[in-house]
Formats: C-alpha cells, sequence, structure tokens
C-alpha cells in the first residue's frame, strides 16, 4: 500500500520517476507497474541495487525488512535513500544502523509522512516562532483511528514483524514530540492493551499479538511532558489526529482527518477540512485557521498530501540542493523511544531513556 502511494506521488514530481521495482509479491508488482508503467520489474535487491540508472532508492517494504535492507545497501553500493518508517523494529538493528550511518556516504532520510501534512507542518512553524504558545511546556497527541488494514501475508499482526504498535504506528508522533520540543525526551511510562482487535483472528504464527490502544507519559527536560493517546478502533471520529501544544502564552491545537477514502461522504457530506485553532491567554479566545489542502493529493494517497511534500524535499537532497530534514538518526531515536514504550506498557515500569540500553544518544 506504501510502495503505491509512494509512486502515485513520484508520478506528480516532473524531475522524478520510477524506472526500477523489486517487488516479490505477483499481484503487488502488478499494481505498481500500473501506476509506473515506465518502470520495469527486476528479480532481486541485489539488481535494483545495481541499475546503473537508479539515482535513488525508495524502501516501503515490511518493517521487519529494513534493517537488513539498509545494511545491503550499505555493503554494495551507496546511494540516497528514503525509507519507510520505521527504521528498524528491535534494540540489536538500532545498534547496527546507528554504525553504518557512520560509514554511509550518501543521504538516508526517514520517511515520517506527518512532518510533512500541511496542517501539522503550519503547527511545527507556529510552535517554534513562540509568538503564539511562549516555548513549549505541554504537548498531546491523540490518535483516534481505525484498526490495522490488511497487509500481504497479514504480517502486521505481530509484534515480532512490526515492532509493536508504538514503533510501527507510533513512532511518527514521537519524531513530532522530539520536533515539536526540539528536545529528546528522559523518561516515559506506557499503558496499553489488546482489548478488542484481531482477538478473533488466527494465523499459523497464533493470534494477533499487538496493541489496540495505549497512553504514553514522557517527561523532557525542563519539567515539560507529553502525552500520547491512541485507539485504533474509534474510525467514526471527525478528526483522526487532534495535537495540543500549551506555552506560557496560549496554546495551539491541530486538527487532522483521517484518509479521504475512509470518510462516509454519502452519509455525512463533504470530509471535514484540517484546523488550526490558535487561544491566547491575553486576550483569551480561540482563532480558527482552515488549512486546505490540494485535492489531487489527498487523491495520490492516505496522508493529506505530506508523502508528495516529502519526495519534493527528497528530490532537492538527491539534487545536491538541500540537506535532510529526517535522518536516519532521527528516525531510530522515533524507534527507540517506540521500543521503551512497548517495553513499559508490557512491564509497567518507567523507562530511563538517558542510559542504558534505552538512551536516545
Amino acid at each position: 500500500m506504501m510502495g503505491q502511494e509512494h509512486l502515485r506521488n513520484l508520478a506528480l514530481l516532473p524531475q522524478a520517476k520510477a524506472v526500477a521495482i523489486y517487488e516479490p509479491d505477483a499481484s503487488m508488482l502488478a499494481a505498481a507497474l500500473a501506476l509506473a508503467p515506465g518502470a520495469r520489474a527486476v528479480g532481486s535487491m541485489e539488481a535494483l541495487i545495481d541499475a546503473g540508472d537508479v539515482d535513488a532508492l525508495v524502501i516501503t517494504s515490511p518493517n521487519f525488512c529494513h534493517a537488513d535492507q539498509l545494511l545491503a545497501i550499505a555493503a554494495r553500493r551507496h546511494l540516497p535513500i528514503l525509507v519507510e518508517k520505521p527504521a528498524c523494529t528491535d534494540l540489536a538493528s538500532v545498534a547496527r544502523l546507528r554504525e553504518m550511518a557512520l560509514q554511509y556516504s550518501q543521504p538516508i532520510w526517514t520517511a515520517m509522512e506527518y512532518r510533512y501534512m500541511p496542517p501539522i507542518a503550519e503547527l511545527v512553524k507556529q510552535v517554534h516562532a513562540q509568538s503564539a504558545t511562549g516555548p513549549a511546556v505541554m504537548l498531546s497527541i491523540r490518535e483516534h483511528r481505525y484498526p490495522f488494514l490488511e497487509k500481504v501475508g497479514d504480517w502486521n499482526r505481530f509484534n515480532k514483524n512490526t515492532g509493536g504498535t508504538l514503533v510501527e504506528k507510533c513512532c511518527h508522533f514521537f519524531d513530532l514530540m522530539r520536533l515539536l520540543m526540539q528536545a529528546d525526551p528522559i523518561r516515559l511510562f506506557a499503558s496499553g492493551g489488546q482489548n478488542h482487535n484481531h482477538v478473533d483472528e488466527s494465523y499459523s504464527d497464533g493470534t494477533p499479538d499487538i496493541l489496540d490502544n495505549a497512553m504514553v507519559v514522557l517527561d523532557f527536560p525542563g519539567g515539560r511532558r507529553a502525552l500520547l493517546e491512541l485507539c485504533m478502533f474509534a474510525e467514526g471520529s471527525r478528526y483522526q489526529e487532534e495535537i495540543c501544544v500549551v506555552g506560557p502564552l496560549g496554546k495551539i491545537e491541530c486538527m487532522v482527518p483521517g484518509p479521504t477514502r475512509f470518510w462516509p461522504a454519502d452519509t455525512l457530506g463533504e470530509p471535514p477540512v484540517a484546523q488550526l485553532i490558535l487561544s491566547p491567554r491575553n486576550p483569551a479566545g480561540p482563532h480558527t485557521l482552515d488549512i486546505l489542502v490540494d485535492p489531487h493529493l489527498l487523491a495520490a494517497g492516505d496522508h493529506n498530501g505530506s508523502t508528495f511534500y516529502q519526495h519534493q524535499k527528497f528530490l532537492s537532497v538527491v539534487q545536491g540542493l538541500a540537506a535532510v530534514e529526517v535522518s536516519l538518526s532521527d528516525g531510530l531515536s522515533a524507534v527507540v523511544i517506540g521500543l521503551a514504550a512497548e517495553h513499559s506498557a508490557k512491564t509497567g515500569e518507567v523507562v530511563d531513556l538517558t542510559q542504558g540500553p534505552w538512551a536516545l544518544l
């Protein structure tokens, strides 16, 4: 699914095109080639890496493949890479990739689509300017959404393949927290469970073990804090993500709709428009701004146009005109926070993120 979203958005960039695709699943390969009729299928990852007309690689494979594929590229041919989140699924891979990154000669961009959704990009701009809130003190991110979708081989039903829900889904939000707070968290506590989704499903590996709801509290330096509230059986919500940042001068709220294709337009009419709500303390009172997204970009994927803007920026990196904005290091930090949250939810322990295996630096 994400590979096809990347292909649709690459097709919108006149200076970029997909020339070769490695996809071992026959039906997914047919769908990919239909979206990129000028591309050719190749029979192995090695053939893709070695292709002389390939200037950059985009990795959109299942989570558990990412680390080995990154290491294989590094050992064979250094090319600019855009790798889908999460960069890996376990602490051992975090260590391997950190070491690899020290020697890798080309840029690696971790795909964190939420940064580039227009409403969230505007939120980040406003928070960093501090004019509406002052320094951010409290941050909350609430995602109420639909369950995990069906994927090839149902790989996303098990923690061993995904890293766990708080890695697979929520590394986006831990990345946003680091970006908005402009700091790394120093400790966290999580509570989560599998109360509803996939409990009646059965596979050769058993019953799915992925969390479908959780809360994670993170402490940041300077007495600041953040909260993640996730529910994956709340697809009836008007907005999928609601983000709130509060500082001494006021607060900003960001309201983000879910994928347009899931909105029940036949009963509820047009889908909601993303909003930014600024609520200063003096003079008190909210001000609402609608954040419109190009309909062509909404149609090209499920992430409010962000995949297009991300590729636009990555293209500039490949052309040597800009620097990477979301590094592999950023991606690995988000993975570590997610793994720590999974550990906390399972054990009930508070996790120190400044030392030991969970250290972010």
